[in-house]
């Protein structure tokens, strides 16, 4: 298995970051070839010679290897050319640049797991504001096809007011990084919890699955903390991975990550999916989470 690194000492700190140079490690350590991409890129240059300048020290393989990128969650555009590149160098990413979008954008997975996730609404336009209240009622939790405002807090994220949902459709699709030109505003689900993070968010029993093709690889607690909502029983841990599986089959990405959580009522729903390459581990132990990663992912047939 070969990994495709962004991680760099020249990378300002962030979470996200962490988990990046983690994770390398931890690729490392289990006998994964790990090659650095080159951080950066050039305005002046194309995203073709950008890819091709970012895989430079990479060299060609006598065969065709897999791979997995260990890194940021990229452009469509910076995916596909990053794709294209190492093909060039007979080594093939787990997931189609195709793939990858099923993976990361809601608006594109939602239509296939429509009904084992909260009822959404895709956006383009904040004048679409009052079509999305009037399916959904209020409150309602908007996100971008690829993230949330998660990272300013819960008040971000939640409207309550079909003002404020026109706001935070506008704030959210001026991000294209976050949204890639989309909003898509949710039911808000009732999640089972005990307590709130510092910026508001509920702290539910929330489970990230990672699976490759048919095999499951590993799952664990969402949240960062100890908290005794991450013991699951034998009954809960078996539903949590039978819809994760089920999420999969229907999503059809080989290297996936699915997030579960459990509702008020003790019933388990999907949060979101993900490309597997750029999801953080959770509380999921590192070193055994790349071992299977290893074993498992032996390439595309």
């Amino acid at each position: 298995m070969i990994v495709l690194s962004e991680a760099s000492a020249q990378l300002p700190p962030s979470r996200t970051a962490l988990d990046v140079s983690a994770a390398t490690e931890a690729a490392k350590l289990v006998g994964c070839r790990v090659y650095y991409m080159h951080p950066g890129q050039e305005p002046n240059l194309s995203v073709a010679a950008n890819a091709t300048r970012a895989l430079a020290s990479v060299p060609n393989q006598a065969v065709e290897l897999p791979a997995v990128w260990v890194g940021f969650t990229p452009t469509v555009e910076w995916y596909a050319a990053i794709y294209a590149e190492a093909e060039k160098k007979r080594i093939r990413l787990l997931n189609t640049p195709d793939e990858h979008r099923t993976a990361t954008e809601l608006d594109r997975h939602y239509p296939r797991i429509w009904d084992l996730t909260p009822e959404s609404v895709v956006l383009t336009d904040p004048r679409q504001a009052d079509e999305a209240v009037a399916r959904l009622g209020l409150p309602v939790f908007v996100k971008g096809a690829v993230k949330s405002r998660k990272e300013l807090g819960y008040r971000a994220c939640v409207a309550t007011t079909a003002d404020e949902l026109r706001r935070m459709v506008r704030d959210t699709i001026a991000v294209e990084v976050r949204s890639r030109g989309k909003a898509v505003v949710r039911k808000l689900a009732p999640i089972r919890h005990v307590h709130v993070s510092p910026t508001g968010f509920p702290v539910g029993r929330e489970f990230r699955v990672f699976r490759y093709r048919e095999s499951l690889l590993d799952h664990g607690y969402y949240w960062e903390a100890d908290d005794a909502q991450a013991e699951l029983s034998g009954p809960e841990e078996r539903a949590v991975l039978a819809l994760a599986a089920e999420a999969a089959l229907r999503l059809a990405v080989p290297f996936v990550a699915i997030d579960i959580a459990q509702l008020a009522d003790g019933t388990w729903t999907v949060i979101e999916a993900s490309d597997a390459q750029f999801a953080g581990p959770c509380q999921i132990p590192l070193l055994r989470l790349w071992n299977r990663i290893r074993a498992i992912a032996p390439g595309r047939p």
